[in-house]
């Protein structure tokens, strides 16, 4: 089978966005975006931008882009499979406020 030659340009310039997109993760840090005492917004706009990373390496550094249908197909599955955990643990880390903790023990 055939790859398509990639340019070093192309390269260089998905290295150049993630170290950027990088930067961007670690200025968004320092910044207080609300959201209250779990600061969602914070971990939402964190979690966009790895998402973004990842996409790009994914593509690029892992030649999706220029694989066939069927790789394509297995790296969606990989994707789902990876939001069904994420749904999961997140279910369950914002159901523990629900149930009252115990009063402690005095005789």
């Amino acid at each position: 089978m055939t790859h398509p030659t990639v340019p070093l340009r192309l390269y260089l310039g998905i290295f150049a966005a993630l170290i950027l997109l990088t930067g961007l993760t670690v200025a968004v840090a320092f910044f207080d975006l609300g959201g209250g005492r779990l600061h969602l917004v914070n971990a939402a706009v964190a979690i966009t931008i790895a998402l973004a990373k990842a996409l790009l390496v994914i593509l690029y550094f892992m030649h999706v882009r220029y694989s066939s249908r069927l790789i394509w197909i297995f790296v969606g599955a990989g994707g789902f499979w990876l939001l069904i955990l994420f749904v999961f643990t997140l279910a369950d880390f914002l159901s523990r406020g629900w149930v009252p903790l115990p009063l402690p023990w005095n005789p």
